[in-house]
């Protein structure tokens, strides 16, 4: 039987080590503790199958946590341990999507192991059926995304579950691990795919272009504003803005975006005219968003804002065979675009990119082994051709 994961939100540590000692007796069963709210929802990229949420946290209350677990992953079973009885809160716990609700008295323990151990039931026939179903997913809509690994056809099918939404989506993963394929694969494969897909990268624009890049200016607005000009948001109207990077913003811009994704609208600098806005949000960012609050770096109710669904990129070391995949794919591609003779890659040269760590990703793989087509003197590929940056 698989592995299943299991998180346990509860701020009494005391507590929380007494829970997690008694779920670790069931057979087969991961259990991570965390105090916080935000623990919990940066670590969501681990995929954990069941949650046990205490209802008194800091920051926010367990309900507040169960909307934003089931906005993430409605197949996540949460479990709500509380010593509110009132009826009002136990029926809203049912509503949001909770599969059960335990109250906190001298038989908490045992009821919670009982309600795991039920759930974990339900948790691997899932898994089973999901293994059956993987073969579902349409590779023509995602041929940008090379791969076949878990990881990537994990990654395929939350892209599914959300392309056909408005939902505003947050894509995580160190640099070079495809971000921006993923937002363009979930802009042309939604409703609006026909509308305009703008990219801004906030780490290419000088802090004080910023604004009037996003926003937009009305001519004579500042010193430079020779012209009026229309903002990326504007252009992005009734299509898809996808901002790349948004770590490397700073708090004022992180209040003015805020605003402008709260009310869905802008106003150009040196303009009393709000542009109502109908534009899809998706973001990026290699940085743990998480730790960004926690030093005042990032504003805590963009953070929770921008996290409506995250999609988790893995490095490229934890996708297995897809190293040999995308290898073989963008030597193919480097042969015809410089009009040179196949190229093929020897064993000992996939042995060697199996085992190097890719710490620059996808990204650097492309480079090394368009050098390499390079540097072969022959028609195969040998690990001396292959010259890595960081070595």
């Amino acid at each position: 039987m698989a592995t299943t994961k299991i998180f346990v939100i509860e701020d009494d540590q005391f507590l929380g080590n007494l829970i997690k000692k008694t779920l670790e007796k069931i057979d087969n069963l991961e259990v991570s503790h965390f105090t916080t709210p935000e623990e919990c929802l940066s670590n969501l990229h681990l995929n954990p199958d069941i949650i046990s949420i205490d209802y008194l946290l800091p920051g926010m209350n367990g309900l507040e946590l169960l909307e934003k677990i089931k906005n993430y992953n409605s197949d996540i079973q949460c479990i709500m341990v509380s010593g509110q009885e009132k009826l009002d809160v136990v029926i809203e716990t049912y509503r949001q999507g909770a599969s059960d609700y335990i109250i906190k008295n001298d038989n908490a323990l045992i009821n919670l192991e009982n309600s795991v151990k039920n759930l974990c039931k339900s948790v691997y026939l899932r898994q089973e059926n999901e293994a059956l179903k993987e073969q579902i997913i349409d590779r023509n809509k995602y041929t940008s995304i090379l791969g076949s690994s878990g990881a990537v056809l994990r990654v395929l099918k939350l892209i599914q579950k959300v392309e056909k939404s408005n939902i505003m989506v947050l894509v995580t993963g160190q640099s070079g691990t495809g971000k921006e394929l993923v937002a363009r694969s979930i802009h042309y494969n939604s409703p609006r795919a026909k509308k305009p897909f703008v990219t801004v990268n906030m780490a290419a624009i000088p802090e004080d272009l910023i604004e009037s890049e996003l926003f937009g200016h009305e001519k004579g607005a500042f010193t430079d504003a020779r012209d009026r000009r229309i903002g990326k948001f504007e252009e992005a109207n009734e299509g898809t803005i996808f901002l790349d990077e948004i770590g490397e913003m700073d708090l004022m811009m992180q209040t003015k975006l805020l605003r402008v994704l709260q009310e869905k609208e802008v106003t150009r600098i040196g303009s009393n005219k709000s542009i109502k806005l109908d534009v899809r949000v998706l973001a990026a960012t290699n940085r743990n968003l998480s730790d960004e609050v926690k030093a005042g770096r990032f504003r805590e109710d963009l953070f929770y804002r921008l996290q409506g669904f995250l999609i988790h990129l893995p490095p490229l070391y934890e996708r297995g065979e897809d190293v040999i995949l995308l290898s073989k794919t963008f030597l193919s591609d480097f042969c015809k675009e410089n009009k040179m003779p196949a190229i093929t890659l020897s064993k000992d040269a996939a042995k060697f990119l199996m085992e190097y760590k890719w710490p620059g990703n996808v990204r650097e793989l492309k480079a090394v082994i368009e050098r390499a087509a390079i540097m072969s003197d022959n028609q195969e590929i040998s690990p001396e051709d292959l010259v890595f940056p960081n070595s």
